[in-house]
């Protein structure tokens, strides 16, 4: 099976990526700075549980470290990168932006500079459906216009997505750029929403609940999300012959073996929908603090994954009260929180 380098295997999507292709026996080594922006050892515990699975090894560096990432590439020979390292979290890039730019900026040009070199067969990055900004046309097409971006979290990758355009056009390498939608599940981000209300119910604290309730989110299910980007690895754009070669719908760059997929659930919930969601796993109710827009937020997400499908043959399918009991039985018995 393939080599594949895997960005962020101590985060919380790169783990369940690198379980899964490990399941399916590709080697791969992971690659991680383990940052403090939330608890250091929950990701330790991820690294650790993956380095028990042969097939498996990694590396505890920053993105910024050039000289270290091609040494790994040269030691590994990926055939494969998947990129998903980043600084995460809208709301923390109102409070330290400079942290986006050197990861998401300058690490992802280190990553893409690693892929030219070594010609890797397919290099894979994360996007954001915060990409979309201010656009309100719903659901979201990767062949919609998106230059409203309303964070710097969302510039940056935004950004990453040109970048990665003009390095597939000059050095003619196949490159996959996926949107995310409000991803959850177990072994999740503690400054994630979700977490943090399961957190305050069980301990008797109010949620913030933002714009009053009145938001919309495509919730994806961590491991549809996952398989999703498996599947995308033997999906690799081909540079077309001519505009007449791209399918409609089809978001292929008709200069360069590039596209831009979006995986999410397809499927618009209301945001107090989701709370209840929440509230039916944990069998309490919450205490609801009502709170304003908060500044960046957007009130809507919706993705339309039939790209994703005409590729793949795959759709994203893992419902709300489904994805949450997971979480809850998960959280529960990682935090060995009472019944």
């Amino acid at each position: 099976m393939k080599r594949v380098l895997v960005t962020g295997t101590a985060g919380f999507i790169g783990f369940h990526l690198a379980k899964l292709l490990l399941s399916e026996g590709f080697r791969v080594h992971g690659y991680d700075g383990m940052t403090d922006y939330y608890d250091v050892s929950l990701k330790r515990r991820r690294h650790q549980m993956l380095l028990q699975t042969p097939g498996f090894s990694a590396t505890e560096d920053l993105l910024e470290n050039h000289d270290r990432l091609m040494q790994v590439a040269e030691e590994f020979q990926p055939e494969v990168i998947i990129h998903l390292a980043a600084q995460a979290g809208v709301r923390y890039s109102l409070e330290d932006p400079r942290s986006y730019v050197q990861s998401n900026v300058v690490g992802t040009f280190n990553i893409m500079e690693l892929a030219r070199t070594h010609e890797v067969e397919h290099l894979l990055m994360a996007s954001t459906s915060s990409i979309y900004g201010a656009n309100e046309d719903m659901p979201f097409a990767e062949t919609d216009k998106a230059d409203n971006q309303l964070t710097i979290y969302a510039a940056t990758k935004k950004a990453n997505e040109a970048m990665a355009h003009s390095y597939a056009h000059l050095w003619n390498l196949p490159t996959t750029m996926f949107r995310f939608f409000t991803v959850y599940g177990t072994w999740g981000r503690p400054d994630l929403a979700y977490f943090k209300f399961t957190d305050a119910i069980l301990n008797d604290r109010p949620i913030d609940i933002y714009n009053n309730g009145d938001m919309y989110r495509d919730f994806t299910y961590v491991d549809d999300l996952v398989q999703g980007i498996r599947l995308l690895i033997d999906a690799a754009p081909a540079r077309p012959a001519s505009k007449d070669d791209i399918a409609e719908g089809d978001s292929l760059s008709p200069i360069a073996p590039y596209r831009i997929v979006n995986i999410g659930n397809s499927d618009k919930v209301r945001l107090m929908d989701f709370i209840e969601a929440i509230e039916d796993a944990l069998g309490k109710k919450a205490v609801r603090n009502y709170m304003p827009m908060q500044k960046g937020d957007v009130p809507a997400t919706w993705a339309d994954t039939s790209l994703l499908q005409s590729l793949t043959g795959y759709k994203p399918k893992t419902d709300i009260a489904s994805g949450m009991r997971e979480f809850v039985a998960w959280y529960r018995g990682y935090y060995q929180k009472p019944e």
